[in-house]
Order: structure tokens, then C-alpha cells, then sequence
């Protein structure tokens, strides 16, 4: 229903085997090969994301076709002890009476109920800060009726469809589904997904960013707005930001051929900040996001852990919801430098920030806001000077050499289709 065996990628499993869960990663393409091979007799759970590279840490995320909340149903009394579809009748109840969309499926965990809304097509990583966002939201609604609330990241794994819950002894089946009118599971696109849960539709987000962006590009550089744990529009544009400076430290070593060494430590360093700052990883996962990030630079490169205690301290205050005032204003524990200091830290030259989203200078942020400026007046219609100068004195020569034929102002106005007082002034011109 969301994984494709013809594109390219990898996925996740994890089963536990004598109580030891072992973890395994494969490409797409053998999914089905290998989804045969499963003993369904074990714990089994699998990846709801697909990623670049065998393993399942959100910095290696390629695409997501779906969301999801993992509802823990038998903690809630008055829902315990309910039989499957029954549950599955109350969970849909509750995400109208909540005003969230239906689920597409819902499935028996074997105690639970996994909620899953399918999407027309995936999103690609670069959505994944508007994905969380949806992902918070669906959670936080259905927390009442037992939503997980550590069960809404992008390399989440949840129990495989088929496969038993050893904890039940009950085998994890699909329980309800909801069709469209193609006779299928109903896929939902994700701006519409997106504008029904999130505080404020696209194109507010849209509309703001673009005003913060121009005041931004005439009064001062880009500067990180501070995290926090509201879900609202300044939140979600800060966690926007974070993620866009990770991808831009990332486009910066594939411009450079790669990290050297002596400047590894610096770009993990600062890659794992903006990481738990966009929010798709937290404390817990640092150390293994880190782990990842730290083979992206050099597969052959350990990292010293030692070194990522302080940014492991920040982050569990920033997760508790913790400020640091400075300067009479309040910021996130992590580190939200301004882009003069990264491109100072960094050495990011004129050209190489022409390649990048967000880490650039006064001086190229004027000029993209200048480029908007002049797309957005050619969409309006106007034209460049020199085409206008072009135009103006192509209709001044055409009037004058009418006039030069004898023909009245009235008659050049009617054969130019333009007023009189238009003509007067191009025969007039010296």
C-alpha cells in the first residue's frame, strides 16, 4: 500500500529472535522476496518510511507515503478488553469527533490499533519538517484514546501485518478499511492532509515566510527562528529552517568533494544540531543519528561520542521545553547562530552559497529577493527597461514617419491603436 518495489531504496525490518531483536535492512526491490521469507511465528516489525542507504536513521530519509499514530488502545479502561473491530469502530468515531480525516486502514497490532492514512504518491525528505508537523498533530488529537506519543517519527517501525504479538499471542491482521470511490483504499493528498491538520494552511506559511524572507533580505541576515514545543506556525517555520541548514551543510561537503580531515568533527557537530533542532530526531536517537551522519562523512571515521556530551545535554532541555535568555530574549538550548557566523565558521564562498537554500549573505539574499522582485513584475506583465525603451522609441519612429506621409495625428492615433495625446507626444519628440 506505501512501499513500491520499483523504486529504489532500502527498508527496514526488526524481529526479535529469543528476545533479541535484530535489525535488517534491504533494498525495494527484494521486498517481496524477502517479506515471504519472514517467520511469522516472531515479533516482527517493519520501516513506514524508505531511505537512501541500508539502515533507517532519518538523516538517511528518501521518501514517506503515508502517516500514522500507533494507538496503544488497551491502556485506555474504556477501551480495553474491546474485540478488534469493535475497536476499530470506536477509533473511527473518536477521529470524527475529533475532526481528523479517516483512516485509510486500520490494523490489530495484537493489543493495539495502528491508524494509517495513505498519500497519493510520497513526499520527498525536503517535506519531512511539515510531515512531523501532521504527524504531532495527528498524536496529540488522539492521545486521549492512546496514541504512542514516542511513535510518530520518520524512522518509526511498526509490527508487521500477518506476523504474531508474542505479548497476545494474537497475529496482526487488518481490521477496517476505508475505500474510495475507485473501489480502494482511500489515498489522501498531503496539502490536503496538511491544511486540515496543521494550525494554518499552506498558504498563510507561504505568504509569511515570503514578508519574513523580504525583511530578512533589506534589513538583516537570516537568523534561526528559536525552537519550542507549541505547535504553531512560528515552531513549524524554525524546525522549516533547521532542517534547510542541515541539507545545506550536506550540499556544501558534495560541493566540496567531501570533509577533510580536521573538519569532520565541526560538520558533525553542527549537522546534529540542526538536526534535533528541526525536531525529526530527539535525544534518545542522537547517538545513532550521529552514527550515520558521522559515515556520510567518511564510512571509514568513528566518531568520538565524548565530543557530542554537551550537544546531548542541549538537546534534553530543549525536548523539556528549557530557554537560555541572552541579551533580553529568549532562545532554544541548541545552538541557532546567525548565517554570517556558519559562513565564517564554514569559509562558504560567494559561489558556493549561489548553490545553497538558506546559509547565504546579505548581500545574495538581496539579490535573490531582487530576482523575485523582477519574476514577479514580468508574471504582472512589465517589461525590462531596455525593452521598454525599445518599445517606446519603435512607436516614436512609426509616428513620426507617419506623420511624414502626410497623415494627421487622428489618423496615426486609429492605424497605431494608440490615444491622440500618445501621438502628439511622439511627433513632438526631438
Amino acid at each position: 500500500m506505501y512501499h513500491d518495489s520499483n523504486r529504489i531504496g532500502f527498508f527496514s525490518l526488526l524481529v526479535d529472535v529469543r528476545g533479541e531483536k535484530r535489525q535488517s535492512s534491504h533494498p525495494l526491490a527484494d521486498m517481496p522476496t524477502i517479506l515471504n521469507l519472514v517467520d511469522k511465528t516472531r515479533d516482527t516489525w517493519m520501516s513506514q518510511a524508505e531511505f537512501i542507504r541500508p539502515n533507517r536513521r532519518v538523516v538517511n530519509l528518501s521518501r514517506l507515503g503515508l502517516l500514522f499514530a500507533d494507538l496503544d488502545t488497551y491502556r485506555i479502561p474504556a477501551l480495553a478488553g474491546r474485540d478488534p473491530e469493535k475497536l476499530a469502530a470506536s477509533v473511527l468515531y473518536f477521529c470524527a469527533e475529533e475532526g481528523v480525516p479517516a483512516p485509510s486502514m486500520l490494523i490489530y497490532s495484537g493489543r493495539g490499533i495502528q491508524a494509517k492514512w495513505l498519500l497519493e504518491g510520497t513526499i520527498p525528505r525536503q517535506a519531512l519538517p511539515r510531515w512531523n508537523a501532521c504527524q504531532r498533530y495527528l498524536v496529540d488529537r488522539l492521545a486521549h484514546i492512546g496514541a504512542d506519543l514516542m511513535a510518530k517519527d520518520a524512522s518509526r517501525v511498526l509490527r508487521t501485518v500477518e506476523t504474531v504479538n508474542s505479548k497476545s499471542g494474537e497475529v496482526c491482521r487488518v481490521v477496517h478499511v476505508t475505500n474510495g470511490i475507485d473501489g480502494q483504499p482511500i489515498r489522501y493528498n498531503f496539502e490536503y492532509m496538511a491544511e486540515a491538520l496543521l494550525p494554518a494552511a499552506r498558504w498563510t506559511i507561504e505568504q509569511q515566510r515570503q514578508e519574513q524572507s523580504q525583511q530578512r533580505a533589506t534589513k538583516k541576515p537570516f537568523v534561526l527562528v528559536p525552537g519550542g514545543k507549541a505547535d504553531n506556525l512560528r515552531g513549524f517555520s524554525g524546525r522549516k529552517l533547521a532542517w534547510d541548514r542541515l541539507e545545506d551543510l550536506r550540499k556544501l561537503a558534495e560541493l566540496r568533494g567531501g570533509v577533510v580531515e580536521g573538519q569532520r568533527m565541526q560538520h558533525l557537530f553542527w549537522r546534529l544540531n540542526f538536526l534535533l533542532l528541526s525536531g525529526a530526531t530527539n535525544s534518545k536517537q542522537m547517538y545513532h543519528e550521529a552514527a550515520a551522519l558521522a559515515r556520510e562523512l567518511d564510512p571509514q571515521w568513528s566518531s568520538r561520542s565524548k565530543e557530542l556530551m554537551t550537544l546531548f545535554s542541549k538537546a534534553k532541555a530543549y525536548e523539556a521545553g528549557e530557554k537560555v535568555s541572552f541579551g533580553g530574549k529568549e532562545y532554544a538550548p541548541l545552538y541557532t547562530p546567525k548565517n554570517d557566523t556558519l559562513i565564517n565558521l564554514f569559509r562558504i564562498t560567494p559561489e558556493e552559497q549561489q548553490r545553497l537554500k538558506t546559509i547565504v549573505s546579505q548581500a545574495e539574499a538581496a539579490e535573490r529577493h531582487r530576482k523575485r522582485e523582477e519574476g514577479r513584475r514580468r508574471a504582472a506583465g512589465a517589461v525590462d527597461r531596455e525593452t521598454y525603451l525599445e518599445t517606446a522609441n519603435g512607436k516614436l519612429a512609426k509616428a513620426q514617419a507617419l506623420r511624414a506621409e502626410g497623415l494627421s495625428v487622428r489618423a496615426i492615433a486609429k492605424r497605431m491603436g494608440v490615444s491622440v495625446m500618445a501621438v502628439s507626444r511622439y511627433i513632438s519628440a526631438p
